[in-house]
C-alpha cells in the first residue's frame, strides 16, 4: 500500500460546510498493480521528481510529484511485485511485464481474493502492509481476541484503501507553494490534525456588528493640554483611546512615537527624558563605534559582519525610493538608514540584519530625523517583532494558525472555500504579518496604521483582525469569481497600494467589539486576542433561579465610543495630503 501525502483537512466546526470523510482518500486513487502498463519519469535536471502511471485501458493518472527526491525509492519497492523494464522508444518509461505473481499472492493468503493487489497514491509503506499479514494470521489463529484488540486497525489500513474514492474530486496533489512554504517554516500546522477523534461541531452567533466611527486625529493642541508643568503625560489611557480613534496628525508623530514604542516612558517628566536621552546617545554611538572600528582585515575574517553588511546595503538601496526623503544618489537619509541597521546589529548580534527590516525602520526615520531617536525606537519596535525574524520564525507560525482560529469563527465557509484551494495555510498573508502591512498601504497610511496598532488596543493582537477585515473585504470577489490558488495569490499580492486605511480600521475595531459582546466566544479565541474567562449568570431552565454556569464571556470594551468626537470613515481628512511637507532640518541630516 501506498499512502497518500497530503494537506490533511480540518473538519469544519461551525457546521458550512460538509468535510471529506476520509482525509487521506481525497487526494488519492486505487488501481491494481495486475493493470499496470507502465510509468513515464521526468527528465533528469528538470525540477523535482514525478512518476505518472498508465493503465491497460490508457488511463492516465494524476503525476505524482516528489519535492524531496526519493522517486527511485519507490521504484525499487514496486520491482519487487512487478518486472520493469526501459522503453526501447523513450529512456524515460518504464513498461510493465506483470511476470511477478507475488503481490497477488500475497493478498490472496491475506484475504482469499487475487484482485486485492493494490497501489494507493503516495509512498511505499511495506511495513504496514507486513503488519496488516501478521495481524490477519492472528485473527485466523484466535478470532475473538485478535479482532477485539486489531479489527480497527486493519479497517484503516486494508479497507479504507479497498473503498477508494470518488472520481469526481480527484485533484492534483496540494498546490507546490503550499509544501514550499512548510518547508520555508518547518513545523507549520494549520488546520490539521493526525486523528480526527470526535469533535462538537457548533456554530456561534456573533450577533450584530456594530458601526463604528473614527474620530480626527490628535493636535498638538490636544497633546499640550494634557502635560502637566513638569512634563508628564496625564490621563495616559484617555490618550492612547483619543490616538486608537484618531491617529495623529503628522507634526505630533515624532513627540508621541517616542512614548507609543516605549522609548519614553508615559510617566516621566521632561528632566528625565532629557537626562534619558543623553544616555542612549552615549550608548548609541559606543555600539556605532564597533563596527566602524572594524579594518578590512578584520572584516575578512567575520563572515557574518561581512554578511550583514552586503545584505543591509542591498536592501537599503531599494527601500523606500520613491519617497522623497530617501531619493535620488548619495542621499543622507540612506546613509543613516544604513548606519542605523550596521549598528543593530552589533546590539543584537545574534539577530543580526534579516530581510525586511529596512522596512520598519524606514517610517521611523522619516519620522524622527534624527539617527539616535530612529535607533532606539526601531530597537523598541524590534522587541515586538523580533520573533517574526528569528531563523525558526516561531512568530510567523503562531500568528498564522491564530489567524486561521479567528477567520473560521467569522466565516467558517469562507475558510473552506479556501482550504478547497489549496490555500489554508493563508500563506498570502505572510508579508502582511512579517512587516506589519508595510507594503500594502501608502507610506502615508502605514504611519497612521502602525500609531494606532501602537496603542495596543483595543486587545491583543488587533493586526490580526485587520488582516481578517481585509480579507472579509475580497471574500464576495474571491468566491464569485471562483479564484483557485494562483488566483487567490495574486489578487491579495495586487491589493497592494489599494486598501483603504481608515476603512480597514474601522471594520478591524467593529470585528472586535462584536466579540467583546459574545457570551459564546471560544476560549481559543479569547487567549488570541487578550480577553478574560470570567463567569456569567444565566437563567435556570427549571426552576427559573439565576445560576452560575462556566461560559466565556469578554469584557466590555476599555472605552466608549461615544465618549469622544467622531468622524465616519468616509469623511475627509486634513492631515492627509498626498504629501507631508518636511522640515527644513531634514534636507541637512547628516551621519554622525
Amino acid at each position: 500500500m501506498v499512502n497518500t501525502v497530503s494537506f490533511k483537512k480540518k473538519p469544519h466546526t461551525n457546521g458550512d460546510a460538509p468535510s471529506h470523510r476520509n482525509g487521506k482518500s481525497k487526494w488519492s486513487f486505487l488501481f491494481s498493480l495486475t493493470d499496470l502498463k507502465s510509468i513515464k519519469q521526468n527528465k533528469e535536471g528538470m525540477g523535482w521528481s514525478y512518476l505518472v502511471f498508465c493503465l491497460k485501458d490508457d488511463v492516465v493518472l494524476p503525476a505524482l510529484h516528489f519535492h524531496q527526491g526519493d522517486s527511485k525509492l519507490l521504484i525499487d519497492c514496486l520491482e519487487k511485485y512487478v518486472a520493469l523494464c526501459e522503453s526501447p522508444q523513450d529512456k524515460r518509461t518504464l513498461l510493465v511485464n506483470c511476470q511477478n505473481k507475488s503481490l497477488s499472492q500475497s493478498f490472496e493468503n491475506l484475504l482469499d481474493e487475487p484482485a486485492y493487489g493494490i497501489i494507493q497514491a503516495g509512498l511505499l509503506d511495506r511495513r504496514k502492509l507486513l503488519w496488516a499479514i501478521h495481524q490477519w494470521k492472528k485473527i485466523k489463529k484466535d478470532p475473538y481476541t485478535a479482532t477485539m484488540v486489531g479489527f480497527s486497525k486493519v479497517t484503516n489500513y486494508i479497507f479504507d484503501s479497498l473503498r477508494g474514492s470518488d472520481p469526481s474530486v480527484h485533484q492534483r496533489p496540494p498546490s507546490e507553494m503550499a509544501d514550499f512554504l512548510s518547508d520555508a517554516i518547518p513545523g507549520l500546522k494549520i488546520n490539521q490534525q493526525e486523528e480526527p477523534g470526535f469533535e462538537v461541531i457548533t456554530k456561534i452567533d456573533l450577533g450584530e456588528r456594530p458601526v463604528v466611527q473614527r474620530r480626527e486625529p490628535v493636535s498638538l493642541e490636544e497633546w499640550t493640554k494634557n502635560i502637566d508643568s513638569e512634563g508628564r503625560i496625564l490621563n495616559v489611557d484617555n490618550m492612547k483611546q483619543m490616538i486608537f480613534r484618531g491617529g495623529l496628525s503628522h507634526a505630533l508623530r515624532k513627540q508621541a512615537w517616542k512614548f507609543l514604542l516605549g522609548y519614553f516612558p508615559w510617566d516621566s517628566t521632561k528632566e528625565e527624558r532629557t537626562q534619558l536621552q543623553k544616555q542612549k546617545t552615549d550608548e548609541y554611538f559606543r555600539m556605532k563605534l564597533q563596527w566602524k572600528s572594524v579594518s578590512e582585515e578584520q572584516e575578512k575574517r567575520n563572515s557574518r559582519l561581512r554578511d550583514y553588511r552586503s545584505l543591509i546595503e542591498k536592501d537599503v538601496n531599494r527601500t523606500d525610493r520613491t519617497n522623497k526623503f530617501y531619493e535620488g544618489q548619495d542621499n543622507p537619509g540612506l546613509i543613516l538608514l544604513h548606519d542605523i541597521l550596521m549598528t543593530y546589529c552589533m546590539y543584537d548580534f545574534d539577530l543580526g540584519y534579516v530581510q525586511g527590516m529596512s522596512d520598519l525602520l524606514s517610517p521611523l526615520l522619516y519620522v524622527m530625523e534624527n539617527e539616535v531617536d530612529a535607533f532606539w525606537c526601531f530597537a523598541s519596535y524590534m522587541d515586538q517583532m523580533h520573533q517574526n525574524f528569528e531563523e525558526q520564525m516561531q512568530g510567523m507560525k503562531t500568528q498564522l494558525i491564530q489567524l486561521s482560529t479567528l477567520l473560521r469563527l467569522l466565516d467558517s465557509g469562507f475558510c473552506s472555500y479556501l482550504e478547497s484551494q489549496d490555500s489554508g495555510y493563508l500563506y498570502f498573508c505572510f508579508r502582511w504579518l512579517l512587516i506589519r502591512f508595510k507594503r500594502e498601504f501608502s507610506f502615508l497610511d502605514i504611519l497612521r496604521l502602525w500609531e494606532v496598532m501602537w496603542t495596543e488596543l483595543p486587545c491583543k493582537n488587533f493586526h490580526l483582525l485587520l488582516c481578517c477585515a481585509i480579507l472579509e473585504s475580497e471574500k464576495q470577489q474571491i468566491m464569485e469569481k471562483h479564484y483557485g490558488f494562483n488566483e487567490i495569490l495574486k489578487h491579495i499580492n495586487e491589493l497592494s497600494m489599494k486598501i483603504g486605511v481608515e476603512d480597514v480600521l474601522c471594520k478591524a475595531e467593529a470585528i472586535s467589539l462584536q466579540m467583546v459582546k459574545c457570551k459564546e466566544l471560544p476560549q481559543a479565541v479569547c487567549e488570541i486576542l487578550g480577553l478574560q474567562e470570567s463567569e456569567v449568570t444565566t437563567p435556570d431552565s427549571d426552576n427559573g433561579e439565576d445560576e452560575n454556569v462556566g461560559m466565556t464571556i469578554c469584557p466590555a470594551p476599555a472605552f466608549e465610543s461615544n465618549s469622544l468626537p467622531v468622524l465616519t470613515a468616509s469623511g475627509g481628512r486634513d492631515d492627509n495630503p498626498t504629501e507631508i511637507s518636511m522640515s527644513p532640518s531634514v534636507s541637512r541630516l547628516t551621519p554622525a
